[in-house]
């Protein structure tokens, strides 16, 4: 068996992820920065936990081997969204430079767990350069899709580019929207989900036309997510193995999309963890190697 980090929906094999008690901390914490956070409003600590727990153990149930960010009082409650700040590679991690100034920490927090743990690092992203894991995803092994927005910038993607281009990994770039402005959290992940070799889900709406059609000339087919349920994390997917994957509950048409599709689907509650940050279970790991 072999493995990969250029995947986002191989058999999934090891992941970081942070859990609530070490991002969210209390309920104090959540009071003190969720408005600042721009979140829709206060998670509840205790229902966080909960919902947590029935995600982790989803990935369990899953074999995928877990590693935990630890607590760190210097970072944030975003901090459980973990994959934005690093984009692991092959060659190692690249450590990314937040474009929302409230999370500015994060990537150096996550450098020191990478390298506590031996695991490589290949290069970073430095001001006024900022790029966010959300805005990256693996087309193939060969091929990394970057979204332009508002949290990554030319820079970024530039500096990216050069980071990758002695590794012979091409760099396609997604020019997104404006949307709903600076203060949102929108990120190429936001519209974009692969979850097999052929399918990805996605939202047409807010998809580049240039990139939709790259899509598709690599040979996507496309489970769409209707207007109702995109606040509500339905384009947001995470998958734990070719057609098997894990998404917030409360999206019964994509989940009915994807089930025609020939994939399983695994839901938790998110109200609390996922819909309020706006942050899904692509959002809440730091997927690392996956087995093909």
């Amino acid at each position: 068996m072999s493995s990969t980090h250029h995947s986002e929906y191989l058999k999934l094999q090891s992941v970081y992820i942070k859990p609530v008690e070490n991002a969210f901390v209390s309920e104090e914490i959540l009071k003190a920065q969720w408005q600042e956070l721009n979140y829709l409003s206060k998670p509840d600590f205790n229902t966080s936990v909960a919902e947590y727990k029935t995600f982790e153990n989803q990935l369990a149930d899953a074999k995928v081997e877990i590693h935990y960010f630890p607590l760190d009082t210097e970072l944030s409650i975003d901090s459980i969204y973990c994959r934005d700040a690093a984009i692991a590679t092959d060659f190692g991690m690249i450590i990314c430079n937040m474009g929302k100034q409230g999370r500015v920490k994060e990537p150096q927090a996550q450098k020191k767990a990478y390298l506590a743990n031996n695991i490589a690092v290949l290069g970073e992203i430095k001001a006024p350069g900022t790029l966010e894991g959300g805005d990256v995803a693996w087309l193939d092994r060969k091929t990394l899709a970057v979204g332009h927005t508002y949290r990554t910038n030319e820079e970024g993607i530039s500096q990216l580019k050069n980071i990758l281009k002695p590794k012979r990994i091409e760099v396609v770039v997604a020019e997104l929207p404006h949307y709903k402005g600076k203060s949102d959290v929108f990120h190429l992940m936001s519209i974009l989900s692969p979850v097999a070799k052929d399918i990805a889900v996605v939202y047409s709406p807010l998809m580049p036309i240039k990139f939709r059609n790259e899509l598709l000339k690599r040979g996507f087919q496309f489970v769409e997510v209707p207007d109702d349920e995109f606040d509500s994390m339905g384009c947001n997917v995470l998958a734990v193995a070719p057609r098997k994957c894990i998404m917030v509950y409360g999206n019964p048409k994509t989940q009915q999309a994807l089930l025609n599709a020939g994939c399983e689907v695994f839901t938790y509650k998110g109200d609390e963890i996922s819909v309020k940050g706006g942050g899904g279970p692509t959002c809440l790991t730091r997927p690392l190697l996956r087995s093909f």
